[in-house]
């Protein structure tokens, strides 16, 4: 085993990124467990932790300027609305759409792919049409589209992955046949980290006439987007990960493919007039945003955003690399332990085995020392497969992580290698 003489400390660090001075904005980094163990909460893949400003601005909103909006004329609700639009508009900017109107409210990343599935998918897509989908997919950007084969009768081909991890391009490239309409793909892997060359894939996906829908719920924390610069028809991603609330996500798209796509619910708030006869559709992005949005949750999430930014995407960007070089090389002297996906250019999320426990085991273990880590599929059933193994256990670092974080992951495997070795 080595020693990690590492620390966590800025001078030990090769960024400028204070990480320190971050984690003071964590509440939950306060707190102890099993007595007096600090949490080590390695992940965030799964649901990043919350800051204060996040956390004192949903408190505020309740407590002083919360209303229904879009429907009352008094002081409140036009607070409310105007603070509700103002966070429409911090989405736009953070991930660089051309206006607001491209940007819809939504329940969450799964809500905003099966939006899209439900809406675009069933209008204009059936037999003799296919979706092109990868092997490294979350649950989340499978099942919508099996469930539009089923019904419409469309055809779903899967491009596969390298035992590496990485994309297969030439797969892909004999897969991207004139039938293939939509092409779906996440911008970075929730189990292997893996960052696939989206313009590429999109370029490619344009020059055969199809559409393209990212999944941009891990890379949007780990990099950023740029809409536009990518020239994407569909971008999708959670709040929760992006160290906002839960209950809220994002769906970017393309206003002429908005205004081309019929609602999915229906409601108030999503219409311009109704009667028993007809209804007539307001327009994007209201059109799909049916009944009281998740208010409170929309405003806690363009805090996070300015908090984010605030901090500096490319310095946590540089921060997180720094960590995930140095977890690679602490974890790789583990005995036993195996390390899946090792694609170039892979983000701070990291997937990994033990010969002589479960991923379920090591979990247990790692908890009593307050180590929080993911194990399981990874709601990434089929890559699973392809891996060869039933499930794994992950740890994706985040903002505040530190050197120190890993030591302790370290330890604690050395721990369970003790019990079960």
């Amino acid at each position: 085993m080595m020693t990690t003489t590492g620390g966590s400390s800025p001078a030990s660090n090769p960024t400028s990124f204070d990480v320190e001075a971050a984690r003071a904005d964590f509440p939950v980094f306060q707190k102890k467990v099993h007595g007096s163990k600090p949490i080590i909460y390695l992940d965030s893949g799964a649901s990043a932790q919350k800051p204060r400003a996040v956390i004192d601005t949903m408190v505020q909103m309740m407590e002083g300027e919360y209303a229904n909006v879009h429907r009352g004329t008094y002081w409140l609700s036009e607070r409310a609305t105007v603070r509700y639009e103002q966070a429409r508009e911090t989405v736009r900017r953070f991930v660089n759409a051309a206006r607001p109107e491209e940007i819809v409210f939504t329940m969450g990343a799964t809500d905003a792919i099966n939006l899209v599935a439900q809406t675009h998918g069933r209008a204009h897509l059936g037999p003799g049409d296919a979706v092109l989908i990868t092997e490294m997919e979350h649950h989340s950007n499978i099942v919508p589209w099996q469930m539009l084969r089923d019904e419409k009768g469309v055809t779903l081909k899967v491009c596969p992955i390298t035992d590496e991890g990485a994309l297969d391009l030439e797969a892909f490239d004999r897969l991207m046949t004139p039938e293939v309409k939509l092409v779906a793909f996440t911008q970075t892997s929730n189990v292997l980290g893996t960052v696939p060359p989206a313009r590429r894939l999109i370029d490619r996906a344009h020059a055969q006439g199809a559409l393209v829908l990212m999944d941009g719920c891990q890379g949007v924390v780990h990099g950023g987007v740029d809409v536009q610069a990518l020239d994407v028809d569909f971008y999708v991603f959670s709040g929760h990960k992006l160290y906002g609330p839960t209950g809220i996500g994002v769906l970017y798209a393309r206003h002429a493919l908005l205004e081309a796509m019929p609602p999915w619910r229906g409601g108030g708030d999503m219409i311009a007039s109704v009667s028993f006869e007809r209804s007539e559709w307001a327009a994007p992005p209201a059109k799909f945003e049916a009944g009281t949005p998740n208010i409170v949750q929309a405003i806690g999430l363009a805090a996070a955003i300015d908090y984010v930014t605030g901090l500096g995407q490319a310095a946590i960007a540089a921060h997180e690399a720094d960590l995930l070089t140095y977890a690679v090389q602490a974890l790789s002297s583990v005995p036993g332990l195996r390390l899946y996906g090792t694609a170039p250019g892979k983000v701070a999320v990291i997937s990994f085995t033990l010969d002589c426990a479960h991923p379920h085991d090591m979990a247990t273990v790692l908890d009593q020392s307050g180590v929080c880590i993911r194990v399981g599929h990874h709601c990434a059933q089929p890559l699973m497969g392809r891996l060869g193994v039933s499930a794994t256990a992950r740890a994706s670092l985040g903002l505040y992580n530190t050197r120190a974080d890993i030591d302790a992951l370290v330890r604690g495997l050395e721990t369970v290698r003790s019990f079960f070795a």
